[in-house]
This record gives structure tokens, sequence and C-alpha cells, in this order.
């Protein structure tokens, strides 16, 4: 009797030293994250104003993309992205130091002269940095290394959006699509949650759009939520394999990198000035609002970003694709809205949602997404379009280091990288 009571103690024992030990590196990477996102939102948020009043400033976006070939260069770092921060959160591979500040740096200048890129990239190249170091503190083994990096992204993420299930849910399932590390759980979720709250302390409030009410659910909507979802499905492939495309393509029609970037830069400003408007140049928060709450955007609108970004990207500029992938899908969602008789701000959400589960492939995170940014009372909706989008998206995804460990089509483990072409 007292020897079992004794493994009982000793187990409970086991169980609240671990939490504990998470309860404070999950509050370290979150305060961490939280307060290097907070300086980033408002370093993009001050370069976006300063552009939309000097709009002649997009002429040196050439000269910004030389800048930012040239420091990644020095750094010798050309070659480390998104996906090293996905590879360190499985493997001993290490995130190196210097890429938050270059990141950083990259980004905003990206921003500032009109590149049209987003923010989440970078946010979890920030966050890997960031883990890296926290990694640094106590000593731990490869799995728990691994969810140190995993805290980081939810912080990073929650910190951008101001969502922290979403957060919480996109580091559990981004690393290997099909496996989720419950493990995890728990840091991941305080790491997001301090996060997000230290970006209201800075003053930053959540970009959320949330929506009067989603329609009433009947069998006639639920068809019209599948067609808006894989329609969102296949422009997410295109999305995906266009980025991978562009950066083959100029890489074989340009081989030194200065010339490249300043090309691409040099293409992004004609287009911009060509078309007399700026709507397409860095994150478009205001046309995704648009689309959202007003139900407005030109039919041509996410074609026209989806070209602008993969432009932007292959060149060889610094920033996200999330973001711009949300702008593609809110514009594509409330055009597809009119053209079959929803409600073309939530149809505008149905398309961010899509697109978001298409290029990322984590089907829970962007339901929680969908909840967090719109309210609840379409998660019935929001739930079929990242199930219809997660499927008819394929292999296919922004993340060429990502894993889908289990087939999309029944219970085989195949264990492949996602395609980008």
């Amino acid at each position: 009797m007292c020897e079992k009571l004794k493994q009982k103690t000793l187990s409970a024992g086991n169980y609240l030293r671990a939490f504990v030990k998470w309860l404070i590196l999950a509050t370290i990477t979150g305060g961490l994250g939280g307060a290097a996102i907070s300086l980033f939102r408002l370093c993009i948020n001050y370069v976006t104003d300063f552009r939309d009043e000097h709009n002649l400033i997009i002429l040196f976006l050439p000269l910004a993309g030389v800048v930012i070939v040239f420091i990644y260069r020095l750094a010798g770092m050309d070659k480390t992205g998104t996906n090293s921060v996905i590879r360190a959160a499985r493997s001993e591979e290490k995130v190196p130091l210097a890429l938050a500040p270059l990141i950083f740096i990259a980004t905003a200048l990206t921003h500032l002269f009109g590149g049209s890129v987003g923010r989440t990239g970078a946010a979890l190249q920030i966050g890997g940095s960031i883990g890296e170091l926290v990694k640094k503190i106590p000593r731990l083994d490869e799995t728990e290394s691994g969810i140190i990096i995993m805290c980081c992204m939810s912080a990073v993420f929650s910190a951008l959006f101001g969502t922290p299930l979403a957060a919480t849910f996109f580091a559990l399932e981004v690393i290997m699509v099909g496996v989720i590390r419950y493990s995890a759980f728990i840091p991941c979720l305080l790491s997001s949650v301090l996060a997000y709250k230290i970006t209201l302390l800075f003053g930053l409030e959540p970009g959320l759009y949330p929506l009067a009410g989603a329609p009433e659910l009947s069998l006639v909507v639920f068809f019209k939520t599948i067609a808006v979802a894989v329609i969102c499905a296949a422009v997410s492939i295109v999305f995906c394999v266009g980025i991978y495309g562009a950066e083959k393509g100029m890489k074989k029609l340009f081989k030194n990198p200065y010339i490249r970037v300043f090309v691409g830069g040099a293409v992004i400003a004609a287009l911009t000035f060509l078309l007399g408007t700026t709507d397409y140049n860095g994150v478009g928060t205001r046309v995704i609002a648009a689309a959202v709450q007003s139900g407005i955007a030109a039919p041509w609108a996410f074609a026209l970003k989806l070209l602008f970004t993969v432009i932007t990207i292959g060149a060889g500029f610094k920033g996200g694709e999330i973001l711009p992938a949300l702008f593609i899908g809110a514009t594509l969602g409330c055009v597809l809205g009119g053209v079959f008789r929803v409600d073309p701000g939530f149809a505008a959400a149905l398309g961010m949602i899509s697109m978001f589960c298409g290029v990322v492939n984590c089907p829970v995170a962007s339901i929680f997404f969908g909840v967090e940014m719109f309210g609840a009372s379409g998660i019935v909706l929001f739930a079929t379009a990242a199930a219809v989008s997660y499927v008819m998206s394929g292999y296919y995804g922004l993340y060429s280091s990502q894993i889908i460990e289990y087939s999309k089509l029944d219970s085989e483990q195949i264990d492949v990288h996602t395609k980008r072409n």
C-alpha cells in the first residue's frame, strides 16, 4: 500500500515538475515573442503609413531590393528562411540568431518601398531565432527543443493576428500534417495567450473582422460553401506553384541576384503606377476589410495581388506569404459571393479560411482562425470550408519543409514533403 502511494506521489510530482517547467518556459517565449512582434508590427505600421503618404517612394523599390540581397549575402544567410524554422521544430537543426534582425530589417524595407508581401513568414523567422536563444537557457533534449520552437511560433502568430487558439494549433499542425504533438499543447497555448496580451499592452489591437452573423445553415448554403472552398483551394495551388515558379524562372533568367531583385522591383513599381493604385503593395488590409465588412472587391483584385506577390517574392524580397493569401481569399470569396448569391462579406470570410488552409494545410487552425477572426456564428460553414480546402488543395503548400505524414484521402502513412510545382 505504501509502495503504491509512493509511486503515485512520484508520478504526480513528475507531472507537476513538467507543468511548472513549461509554465516558466512558455512565459519566457510568450513574453519575448509578444514584445518582439509588437515592435515589429509598430515598425511595419509606421513604414506603411509613410509609404501611403509618399507614394513616389515606390520608385526606389529596386534599390531597396539590392540592399536586401546585399545584407543577406553579407551575413551568409541568403538560403535561410521559414523552412529552416519548421525543420528546427522537428530536428536538431539550429536557427541562426542573426536571422531575427535580418528579416526584421528586410521585411520593413520591402513594406516601406511597396513590395507585395505579408508579415507572417518574417514573424515566424523572428520566433525561430527567439526559440534558439531560449533553448540555451535550460538543458533540453531534442523533443523539448522542438517544443520551444513551436511555442515561439505560436507566440509570434498570436501576436500578429490576435488569434491565440489558431496560433496554438498552427504550430501543432504545420510541422507534420496529420500528426499533432499534444505534449506541446499547453506550452504553445500559454505562449500564444501571453504574447497576445503583450500586444495589447503596446496598444496594438488584433486585426479581426467580426461579422454581424452567418447565413442560416441550409443544404443550399452548405453546397455553396463547398463551391467557394473548391475554387479557393484551386487558387491556393496556383499561388504556391506561382511563387515557386517565379523564384525558379527568375533565377534562370537573371542569374545575378542583384539584377534579379532590381528587375523584380522595377516591374512592381511600373505595375503600381500603371494601375494607378497602391492597393496591391504591402499587406492590403484596407482591401481585406472592404471585402469582409462591406462586401466590396474588384473582380480582378485577387489575380493582381497574386501577380504582385509572386513577382515580389520570386525576385528575392523578404516578408510573408500568408497575408497576401488572405487578401486573395477575401477578394475572391467576395466576388464568388455575388456569383453564388451568398452574402459577399461572409463569402469573403470563407475565402480567407479556404485560402489559409490551402496554403498551410492546417485544418483545425483554420477553423479556429475563422472563429476568432469573424465570430463563432458561422463555425459549421467555416469547418466545411477548411475541410474541403484541405482535401482539394492536395499536397501543395507554401513551406517545402512541411511534411504530410498521412494521406489526405485515406489512413495510409505517406511521409512526403509538400509540393510547390
